[in-house]
């Protein structure tokens, strides 16, 4: 399961959008890199948000070198999906169906049309 229990702060998403984005793990150099076309922000900076996010074990590091290579612990879709679970989880029963309701309400008919299948496929695989 993700160990994700928070939510992520601006830089923290830009980071791990770099991270999950990449074909494998990245020093902090080749983060700072890629996060530099687009923000201007000190080495330092990110190697501090890395830190931060291998303590809420968001991400995970090993060492090459002298350096650490950083990886995300697991998808976006996984972390979002974490989110959204914590998220109602905090709420009572009647909360939770008001906020889906709320959510469904919102969604595209190709978003239902999702749902529905993903349902129907959830309920044969569990058997009932």
């Amino acid at each position: 399961m993700w160990p994700f229990g928070a939510s992520l702060g601006d830089l923290e998403r830009a980071v791990m959008d770099v991270l999950w984005d990449s074909d494998g793990d990245l020093s902090v150099r080749e983060v700072h890199e890629r996060l530099d076309v687009e923000r201007d922000l000190a080495y330092t900076t990110v190697m501090t948000v890395l830190d931060r996010l291998a303590k809420k074990k968001v991400v995970s590091r090993a060492r090459d070198g002298r350096a650490w290579r950083y990886s995300a612990v697991g998808s976006r879709e996984e972390m979002t999906a974490a989110s959204m679970r914590t998220t109602l989880e905090t709420l009572d029963s009647s909360d939770r169906k008001a906020a889906m309701l709320h959510f469904i309400g919102g969604a595209s008919e190709q978003e239902i049309a999702d749902l529905q299948a993903l349902l129907e496929a959830n309920s044969r695989k569990s058997g009932g």
